[in-house]
């Protein structure tokens, strides 16, 4: 199943770069099946259009909202609404570039950006944005980030919001405990052990072994380790030895300190673990802050950027960038594109955000209110932009990424934390295959 996924993001890197073309050949037409290589048409603004929601049930809600605002000032265009799980929408977006069914309008993060561009599914925005009334009026480096993720030369995403990793905590345990904030990374693992009572069943940390734990087994690496870039050269810094003795330290504490049922929990049974009152800590994102307040109230847990060196040094890797996308096979680009301006305008950007905990694209968004109340997105947003936070950017850009951070190594991830591997294999085979993914890019750049 792998070797047949690989082949298929091959095909799609030749297919981009025009020395294959059976793909779209097979692919497109004009036909209205809405697949990789029908090119569409700007349409006549009005009418329908369909969207794809890269969260389904998590953000459903919101969107409809959205939607409904929308319609409310666009009567002549309605938006149906199509909401895919996360774990989901890439599979999703991927067969229906091939086999048709694509939406006008969807959800494309920078983690699957590349993976989607690089199949000629997506309309340019760079041109569209310059005319509009946002240009001018979105971060610029959440912009950056963007396009750096679609290949750097185009811009196929619309940035809507911006995540930071969060270490949530429980206030109340700490206090008790006496112990400080896990500010640094040496606090953490002082009150990962000081709250564990197994016997009480009471965890001083909660670890993501599951579905989605690269990026958070990533981030805990290079933060303590303290490298700065994710390449060296051609190389990837990933299994540097000081990454390998982070990483080590951090996966030791599961069983540990941690529930063992860690090793198969993805972001929504732990969240819903941590929140059940019995675990110290939890490292997530923002995205889980209004779940955490409505299972343990305002007072009971604050939110944190992720722990820094004894020195105060941070380092982080790069988090995903939330958009919206335009599909070339849209017959109707011009609502498309009225729909997305308008879900990224100031007062519907900052409805989203708020909802989602994130920190908006929108500039005038990121100056409201309830942002400046909300203490783990004002944090995380200047930890972000601090002077002194090092990024490291992860290669969204590479074809392969998805597939190498998840289908490839989530399974080794859980072998690790089951003894059943070590940290360096681990870290071994995932350079071996980022840094021949890097190779074919090049070659083909």
């Amino acid at each position: 199943m792998k070797s047949s996924i690989r082949r298929s993001r091959r095909a799609a890197v030749a297919v981009a770069l025009g020395s294959v073309l059976a793909l779209t050949a097979t692919a497109c037409g004009d036909d209205g099946s809405g697949s990789a290589g029908d090119k569409g048409n700007e349409g006549s603004g009005k009418g329908e259009i369909t969207f794809w929601d890269n969260n389904g049930g998590v953000r459903t809600d919101i969107w409809k909202e959205i939607i409904a605002d929308f319609e409310k000032k666009n009567p002549d265009i309605k938006v149906n609404y199509v909401g895919i799980p996360a774990a989901s929408a890439q599979s999703k977006y991927d067969t229906a570039i091939q086999g048709g069914g694509l939406p006008d309008v969807g959800g494309v993060g920078t983690a699957m950006l590349a993976e989607v561009a690089v199949q000629g599914a997506l309309e340019p925005l760079d041109s569209r944005l310059a005319k509009s009334s946002l240009n001018g009026k979105l971060s610029q480096n959440l912009l950056d980030s963007s396009k750096a993720a679609g290949g750097g030369d185009k811009l196929y995403q619309i940035p809507t919001s911006s995540n930071n990793g969060t270490l949530w905590y429980r206030t109340d345990l700490f206090k008790k405990a006496g112990l400080d904030a896990p500010t640094t990374w040496s606090k953490f693992y002082a009150a990962a052990d000081k709250l564990t009572n197994k016997s009480k069943n009471e965890f001083g940390f909660t670890i993501r072994g599951g579905e989605g734990s690269i990026a958070p087994a990533l981030d805990a690496s290079y933060s303590q380790s303290g490298i700065t870039s994710f390449w060296n050269g051609d190389k990837t810094t990933v299994n540097d030895p000081k990454n390998v003795a982070a990483l080590e330290k951090y996966v030791a504490l599961y069983k540990k300190d941690t529930p063992s049922a860690d090793v198969n929990n993805d972001f929504t049974k732990m969240v819903a673990q941590w929140d059940s009152g019995t675990i110290g800590m939890l490292s997530h994102n923002l995205g889980s802050y209004q779940d955490h307040l409505k299972a343990l109230g305002a007072d009971k847990f604050r939110g944190l950027p992720n722990p820094t060196q004894d020195d105060g040094t941070r380092v982080q890797i790069s988090n995903p960038v939330d958009g919206l996308s335009v599909f070339k096979s849209s017959k109707n680009k011009a609502a498309a594109w009225k729909f997305v301006e308008f879900a990224v305008s100031h007062e519907e950007n900052s409805k989203f955000n708020e909802s989602a905990g994130q920190i908006p694209a929108n500039t005038e968004a990121a100056q409201d209110a309830w942002i400046q109340k909300a203490e783990p997105t004002k944090l995380a947003a200047a930890a972000l932009n601090g002077a002194g936070t090092k990024v490291v950017q992860l290669p969204y850009y590479l074809p392969d990424w998805n597939t190498i951070s998840k289908a490839d190594n989530e399974p080794n991830f859980q072998k690790v934390l089951l003894g059943k591997m070590s940290g360096k294999q681990f870290l071994d085979t995932l350079a071996d295959q980022l840094n021949k993914a890097q190779a074919d890019w090049k070659k083909n750049h």
